[in-house]
Formats: structure tokens, sequence, C-alpha cells
């Protein structure tokens, strides 16, 4: 059974800084791709980032410039580096990672971290 263990969320002021960590164990195959996912109240979940097996990246354009994905796959972590906060990235933050087997490639989910940044 796969588990995704998220910390590092919490209240932050504007302009601050918050790390988030997700642990991803029980995989009998190897991690693909992880991702950072946001969700504010009221709105559809988005991706804020996310970073293949290999290293290549992509961004939300709203938190480009900001925000850095980056993983170590040797302990399955994937992080997500969060600076100049604004009261707009307020969301709770999923980890999703995706693992490929013989047949298909299958996403989990953690169970998400609240990020709150205040004005």
């Amino acid at each position: 059974q796969v588990q995704l263990v998220e910390s590092g969320g919490g209240l932050v002021q504007a302009g601050g800084s918050l790390r988030l960590s997700c642990v991803a164990s029980g995989s009998r195959f190897s991690i693909s791709a992880m991702g950072w996912y946001r969700q504010a109240p009221g709105k559809e979940r988005e991706l804020a980032a996310r970073i293949t097996g290999g290293g290549s990246t992509n961004y939300a354009d709203s938190v480009k410039g900001r925000f850095t994905i980056s993983r170590d796959n040797a302990k399955n972590t994937v992080y997500l580096q969060m600076n100049s906060l604004k009261p707009d990235d307020t969301a709770v933050y999923y980890c999703k990672t995706e693992i490929t087997t013989l047949r298909a490639t299958y996403g989990y989910w953690g169970q998400g971290t609240q990020v709150t940044v205040s004005s």
C-alpha cells in the first residue's frame, strides 16, 4: 500500500517562506513523477509544481520564480520551497506521486497540508 506523508505547512505572513516535504513509501515499483497540487476554498485543485524522475520540472505560471520543486530519489521524497508567499497561495497543498507498473501508471495522493498566508 502506497503511503504519502506530507509536512511543513502552516501560517506565514505575506513575503515569508515555507518548505513542504512529502515522503512516499510502500511501493514495489519505481516512482516516476512527483508533484504538488493545491486547492483553495471554492476552487478546483490545480497543479503547483511537478518533477519527473529525470528531474524535469514544470510550474504553474502563478508560482514561477517563487516556488522550487526538488526531489531526493534515494529517500522517495519531494520538496516544495515556497518563497515570497502571497495571500493567494493560501490553500491545502497535496502531494501526488505517479508510479509506473508493468501495466499502467497510477497516481497516489497525500492527505494534504494547510498553507495559510496572511496579509
